[in-house]
């Protein structure tokens, strides 16, 4: 049972009173319905309020929308709920997980490329200043993912290293930054992800170390930090086949399940041996990595039987609900348990001052003092400086005077568009103009979406991308090319890779042996492995100007390169290296 004098909840007698007496007020309703965290569905007001009054839930977590809109938005649901709730937000980069004009400080990756810790603290920091000026009091963060392997793409940019030490040292001062504000943290996603290269929204997570190989990374990673008083930790639908195998001598392989639903990965390793004492919720419940290993009835309620204390999202809000009820009321939920749970997650809202009601909701002024301010943008503005990372230059190219190398051929590689809606990717115009502000003459090679758009849907477009023309005249044309690569995208492939635009297409990298050619990677760490051909190659880890603004003034020579590449870049391949 949570003892919650002790870490991470330190509570007072009054606060514990609190916990307690709401707790007894608690209809059978109410109880189940604290153990769920639920998306936000309406903000009609109506519709709110009938909802929170049916399914009576814990916490809420989505945050889509400018400053005004989440910060209306939190205060509609704590309005609205008789008990407050615990309000949560991803903020991997800043504050512009939560906020769509929130500040991007770094990527993890790009944390970890620089030197010390400072990067990682102003991540936190102002990820913590920014959300909770919106009501926000819970962080799904840091990851404390390992990058073991260089095809993993789901935590590529979001692990803060690749070993277990520079992970802790990360993670440890993003914490240190997120709790200078009102704001709890969220280590993910036990028992680690990095290790293979498979995507738990799509396809049931299997960490394969040995108990050994764990025991060294990942178990390093969460014992300290639950050493230190971390307050919660979002549990992935990742199965630890060698600890299960430990754990629960004689079990088969297909009675091994994801952690989420382990009791002896839970129950037995982090509550017994590692000794956690404070909230553990599921990863995303529609995700394959869980949905595809049980029936939704018996998954529901046995997350929580197993260890968890709360349950991230519904597929159908009152299906689920029934679920959780009947799984209270048929004891697969266990009076104690359900009781263990409901002091963890309300004694959370007490460490939080929840109970206190002018800590429930932030002054609406707060926002448009924090958002967006000018410290933040200068932190931002330090991260790049410091952490932007040229990971090779084998022949020599850099630095890149535009005075003399003045004409550019700029190749601009985006993630593949979802959507008969799309548009150009905003990013490619920050390109050309930051290029131009440097002292380019900027030059935009075709792009087969942007063409099908422009033109219109005709065989002529594949034909325009195919043609590469005379080298010479290339070659007599250009001083350089920048193959600008801004990929991104999760669940919906296991391992997103660099994709040109069409097959056969003249954006591939045959200019690299015509005219010096500058790579640079806008977000993932590990496009070598697909284009080894470019000779010098910059991570920049960010597409916001700031960033991309940085990285030219890097590669002209106006600013030294500061970051350092982890070996992960290469991809385990010789000819990345050259």
């Amino acid at each position: 049972m949570v003892d919650l004098k002790a870490k991470p909840f330190c509570l007072n007698e009054e606060a514990i009173a609190w916990v307690n007496e709401t707790i007894d007020s608690m209809t059978l309703d109410e109880k189940a319905g604290q153990l769920f965290v639920q998306m936000r569905k309406s903000l009609d007001e109506e519709t709110v309020k009938n909802t929170l009054n049916k399914y009576h839930q814990g916490g809420l977590r989505w945050q889509g929308g400018d400053r005004n809109q989440v910060y209306n938005q939190n205060k509609l649901y704590q309005d609205n709920s008789k008990i407050p709730l615990l309000i949560a937000a991803n903020c991997d980069n800043g504050g512009d997980g939560c906020l769509s004009d929130g500040t991007f400080v770094a990527t993890a990756a790009e944390a970890a490329a620089g030197a010390g810790t400072k990067t990682a603290y102003d991540m936190g920091y102002v990820a913590g200043k920014e959300a909770s000026s919106v009501g926000v009091n819970w962080m799904f963060n840091p990851c404390a993912d390992i990058y073991m392997n260089w095809r993993n793409t789901i935590v590529n940019t979001r692990a803060f290293g690749d070993n277990a030490d520079r992970v802790i040292e990360n993670i440890r001062a993003y914490i240190d930054g997120i709790h200078q504000s009102n704001v709890a943290c969220c280590c993910k996603h036990f028992p680690g992800d990095g290790v293979e290269e498979r995507d738990q929204h799509l396809v049931l997570g299997v960490n394969d170390l040995s108990v050994e190989e764990w025991d060294a990374s990942f178990r390093k990673v969460y014992q300290t930090m639950i050493d230190e008083g971390l307050e919660s930790i979002m549990v992935g639908h990742i199965a630890l086949p060698e600890m299960s195998r430990k754990l629960r001598p004689g079990i088969k392989d297909q009675e091994i399940m994801p952690a989420t639903l382990a009791p002896e990965l839970l129950t037995d390793l982090l509550r017994g041996e590692m000794g956690f004492n404070g909230v553990v919720i599921t990863d995303a419940s529609h995700m394959a990595g869980i949905a595809c290993m049980e029936k939704r009835e018996i998954a529901v309620p046995k997350a929580i039987a197993s260890g968890c204390d709360m349950f991230l999202f519904s597929n159908d809000m009152e299906e689920d609900f029934a679920y959780m009820k009947a799984g209270i009321e048929n004891g697969v939920i266990t009076a104690q348990r359900l009781d263990d749970a409901l002091h963890r997650i309300l004694g959370l809202k007490a460490k939080l001052g929840l109970y206190r009601k002018e800590n429930v909701t932030a002054e609406p002024q707060l926002k448009d003092q924090v958002v967006g301010c000018e410290e933040h943008l200068r932190l931002a503005e330090e991260a790049a400086e410091h952490c932007i990372t040229l990971v090779k230059d084998t022949r020599g190219d850099l630095p890149i005077n535009p005075e003399i190398k003045k004409r550019a051929r700029l190749v601009f590689i985006q993630s593949t568009p979802t959507s008969k809606g799309y548009v150009k990717d905003p990013v490619k115009q920050i390109v050309i103009e930051e290029l131009e502000r440097a002292g380019f003459t900027v030059d935009v090679a075709p792009n087969f979406h942007d063409l099908e758009v422009s033109e219109g849907v005709k065989p002529q477009n594949m034909i325009t991308m195919m043609n590469c023309g005379s080298m010479k005249e290339f070659a007599a044309k250009y001083d350089v090319v920048f193959l600008v690569l801004n990929i991104k995208g999760y669940a919906q492939e296991n391992n997103v890779r660099l994709r040109w635009s069409c097959n056969h297409s003249s954006e591939l990298p045959w200019y690299v042996t015509e005219v010096p050619t500058v790579g640079i990677s806008l977000n993932y760490t590990n496009h070598l492995i697909d284009v080894p051909q470019v000779h010098a190659f910059v991570n920049a880890y960010g597409s916001t100007r700031t960033s991309i603004r940085a990285a030219i003034d890097k590669i002209c020579g106006r600013s030294r390169f500061k970051g350092t590449a982890s070996d992960t870049v290469f991809c385990g391949k010789w000819d990345t290296r050259l």
